[in-house]
């Protein structure tokens, strides 16, 4: 098989492959939006609690915000239905006092376009049909989720990190009729997406009191919030949980209509990953480490009648002895998706960041990239600094291949005869062939071989570009202000189209090559470049550097090729 045609082969498939990922995504089904301005909870069927205590846990009930229990406060300070604001230097949230949930986050440092005034990002949000919120609370009876939403107590309704502040604290505070003070804290720390969120139990009761922490996101099914850089793969948008026993999964949104996820685990951690971004809750194990089992946290999942789905993650139960105190936690993590952040938080929470079933690749351009950028401080150059190494890498095989082609052009006037002296036997030409290639020790694969190595660095690069948040809105020079998307004016593709076509003009084609197929091969830097327009520019910036090196390598071997066959002609 002559190396043109599998060029031409090997570029089909690969087109082929992006074709139908194009395709997949186009015809996505379309996103069920719930149309309640309030969100509406749901219960889950619990389990009584351990032996210790005769108590049994509580449904978690439905109920809007403005109907829950206020009459079993006992605390000074005032009680409101007015969202919770807290301004931190990277977020702004806000917190409904109807069960202390999170009802909106915005990501200042990130914002949704690079246009001056444009908005935070939001990643949690309960509004304009819209419901993504992360609920958390506490089972058990007398417990602020016993029966109803609890509506908390809070001294005031705007809180804000102050220069100079290292942290700080919002607390919601609630006392049950039989003298249990229960105080949610928020605690927010500077330069960090991470949010503690701690039950204080004052049990200030004659009975011992149960209780157990549930930390939970409920999501709508809209992906229209998910930012897009070009066609044939998407990112992942949906929950994905964390166990000690099985490590990282995903479970869609099919999957959730499916099968309610029930596992049960020592760690662990619950999430819905989007593009870039990731919001997670990730459980303190606490309990009674003298119990007969060891304690461990429940994962469970399930789809209401709206279609809205949850994750849940459950903490082992807390017993608090009258006149003692007690407290049960967890994290909430709502931002980017940087993994060295995130390997810090939790174990696991890292694989988030999915460069798909090339990561063994992805991660180390990755960790390139990111090595490379520190030192030339721009993320384009970096791009072109790991073009460069890769190149060098797979020099072994591109003297390999531009050899080959150098000898299939030497074999060009024989190939030529016997294309005379056998006509249209293509059967006897092709046989002729094979003698004449091994004769002279010419591989018709040859250059095909460090294609094939090539689209896989390709595809883990295009992943990379994808999922790494440190390329997004990273500009690269004069036109290009963001790498992670097309080419606002289709430059850069051009030039990967000219370069690829001046490669093909270098490249030795076969007489025997069927005309379709040699119209064909003329016409593909063309659809490449239509292909490329919809690409990241980050990734045809390397396409285009990897074919600008290659023909440069190519023209210096051949070179040294030549000068190889003249010496040997003046040798004999």
């Amino acid at each position: 098989m002559e190396s043109a045609r599998n060029f031409l082969l090997i570029l089909l498939a690969f087109l082929t492959f992006l074709l139908y990922n194009a395709w997949q995504e186009q015809h996505a089904p379309e996103p069920v939006k719930s149309s309640d301005q309030n969100y509406q909870e749901y219960s889950f069927e619990e389990e009584s609690a351990p032996k210790k205590s005769s108590e049994s846990e509580a449904d978690f009930e439905s109920e809007a915000p403005g109907q829950s229990d206020t009459n079993n406060s006992t605390t000074s300070v005032k009680s409101s239905s007015q969202p919770i604001e807290v301004v931190t230097d990277t977020l702004r949230l806000l917190i409904s006092p109807v069960g202390g949930d999170i009802i909106l986050s915005e990501l200042l440092q990130y914002p949704v376009s690079l246009d001056e005034n444009a908005d935070p990002l939001n990643i949690l949000e309960n509004r304009n049909g819209r419901v993504f919120v992360a609920q958390s609370g506490l089972f058990g009876p007398g417990a602020p989720e016993d029966g109803r939403r609890t509506h908390y107590s809070v001294s005031k309704t705007q809180y804000q990190l102050a220069e100079g502040e290292a942290s700080l604290h919002v607390d919601l505070t609630w006392t049950n009729e039989s003298g249990v003070k229960y105080t949610k804290r928020f605690k927010f720390v500077r330069g960090s997406y991470l949010v503690d969120v701690t039950y204080l139990i004052e049990n200030q009761s004659e009975a011992q009191v149960a209780n157990r922490m549930f930390a939970q996101f409920k999501r709508d099914r809209d992906t229209s919030s998910n930012e897009s850089s070009g066609i044939g793969m998407s990112s992942y948008i949906g929950a994905a949980y964390y166990t000690k026993e099985d490590g990282y999964n995903k479970h869609d949104f099919d999957e959730m209509d499916e099968t309610n996820l029930a596992l049960k685990t020592e760690a662990g951690w619950v999430a819905y990953l989007q593009h870039y971004f990731v919001a997670a809750w990730i459980a303190n194990n606490v309990g009674d480490e003298a119990a007969p089992q060891k304690p461990v946290n429940e994962i469970s999942s399930k789809v209401d009648s709206n279609r809205n789905a949850t994750v849940r993650i459950k903490q082992p139960w807390v017993y608090v002895e009258p006149g003692r105190k007690a407290s049960i936690s967890s994290q909430l993590y709502v931002g980017p998706k940087i993994q060295e952040d995130l390997e810090k938080i939790s174990k696991g929470l890292e694989l988030t960041v999915d460069y798909g079933f090339l990561w063994w690749i992805g991660q180390p351009i990755f960790a390139l990239l990111i090595f490379l950028q520190k030192f030339v401080v721009n993320w384009g150059l970096a791009i072109i600094l790991v073009t460069v190494v890769i190149k060098m890498l797979l020099y072994p095989l591109a003297r390999a291949q531009y050899r080959s082609f150098a000898k299939m052009r030497l074999l060009q006037p024989k190939m030529e005869a016997m294309k005379e002296r056998y006509g249209d036997d293509r059967q006897q030409m092709s046989m002729k062939m094979m003698e004449l290639y091994k004769k002279e020790k010419v591989n018709p694969l040859g250059g095909c071989f460090p294609l094939l190595i090539q689209m896989p660095v390709f595809i883990a690069l295009y992943w990379v570009l994808m999922e790494s948040v440190e390329l997004r809105h990273a500009p690269f020079i004069l036109w290009i202000e963001d790498l992670a998307v097309k080419d606002p004016y289709f430059i850069l593709p051009l030039l990967m189209g000219a370069s690829m076509y001046l490669m093909q003009k270098m490249q030795p084609t076969s007489p025997t090559m069927d005309p379709m197929q040699q119209k064909m091969l003329q016409m593909m830097p063309v659809f490449m470049t239509v292909f490329f327009v919809f690409f990241p520019a980050g990734l045809v910036l390397y396409w285009l550097f990897n074919n600008l090196i290659s023909i440069a390598q190519q023209l210096y071997i051949t070179n040294q090729f030549n000068k190889e066959q003249e010496a040997k002609v003046k040798k004999k």
